[in-house]
């Protein structure tokens, strides 16, 4: 049977989407959802369907085949003394490489490591990079298979224990076999917040790509020595409201960084399995990703001495 076809942000109410979004971050629950949108709706059913049309259709936005034979992939545990004690993450690259190659740091959304942000982990393995996905709710049993259920999990996590098991994921990609010393992190609404904290406490981290995430505490950007390419939607209130300061913050540092938000976008525009999708926008964004990181990891040097 085919797949019907993708709806669009625009098919959609403002008001609905925004009700999504604060429904996607915790800050409603379904009954929620299905109240506000049930004004939108003809009856509750009504309602359930918008929410099944706005959720994940992961099979049908696959770009890369979890057997592709370009790759070689593998589930890899690391340590975390000052974290959970152990990590687990999904690693991808090339299945042939002529010498070393750089490593992308892959920083998943709120509900740990699905098979979108695999896939995404895939596609820049195909690029040609070293990918890792640390999955944060591996101390929890792993992303649980549905997005509900990891949702509900990923308000359990200690955040200063994750954090720290992100730090020694970026510190044993940093150091992996066949890498060529160059690293840079790219992350997703809360893995965009992730990568701007990583940015503050890696120094020998070379490039960070947050996709509509929190801006790092500002006290903390002098810290920063990667270059930044920042990801903004335009419809998007909640992150949007912090980029004023932490832009000034990042001009008063002198740190390198670049603004990309592209018009008419909706938070998560990137992520293909979502109707929020735009993929004008989001073809844009992963040329300048991949601009950025050929620049600093494979052909420039590091951001900045440490």
């Amino acid at each position: 049977m085919s797949e019907p076809p993708r709806s669009k942000a625009s098919d959609f109410d403002p008001q609905v989407l925004r009700l999504f979004d604060q429904y996607v971050h915790g800050q409603i629950d379904r009954r929620g959802f299905l109240a506000g949108a049930a004004r939108f709706a003809v009856g509750a059913a009504g309602a359930a369907g918008l929410l099944a049309a706005l959720s994940p259709r992961f099979a049908a936005a696959q770009q890369v085949a979890p057997d592709d034979a370009r790759l070689s992939t593998q589930r890899l545990e690391f340590p975390s003394p000052q974290g959970y004690g152990t990590g687990l993450g999904y690693l991808a690259r090339p299945a042939q490489a002529a010498g070393p190659l750089p490593a992308v740091l892959v920083v998943h959304e709120n509900r740990g490591l699905n098979p979108h942000i695999e896939d995404v982990t895939r596609r820049l393995a195909l690029e040609g990079y070293i990918a890792f996905a640390p999955d944060a709710l591996f101390p929890l049993g792993g992303y649980p298979g549905d997005e509900d259920a990891a949702r509900a999990l990923f308000g359990q996590l200690d955040q200063a224990r994750t954090r720290e098991d992100f730090l020694a994921a970026a510190r044993l990609l940093d150091g992996i076999e066949g890498g060529n010393g160059r690293l840079g992190v790219v992350g997703f609404c809360y893995g965009g917040g992730m990568a701007n904290f990583l940015a503050t406490r890696l120094p020998a981290l070379a490039a960070a790509a947050p996709f509509y995430g929190n801006a790092a505490p500002l006290e903390d950007v002098p810290k920063i020595r990667a270059e930044l390419l920042v990801v903004l939607a335009e419809h998007d209130e909640r992150i949007n409201a912090g980029w004023p300061a932490y832009e000034a913050a990042l001009q008063a540092a002198g740190t390198r960084h670049a603004l990309l938000q592209p018009p008419g976008t909706q938070h998560g525009f990137h992520n293909d399995t979502t109707p929020r999708y735009d993929e004008a926008a989001a073809r844009e964004a992963w040329r300048r990703l991949l601009d950025l990181f050929g620049r600093t990891l494979r052909d420039g040097e590091r951001a900045r001495d440490a």
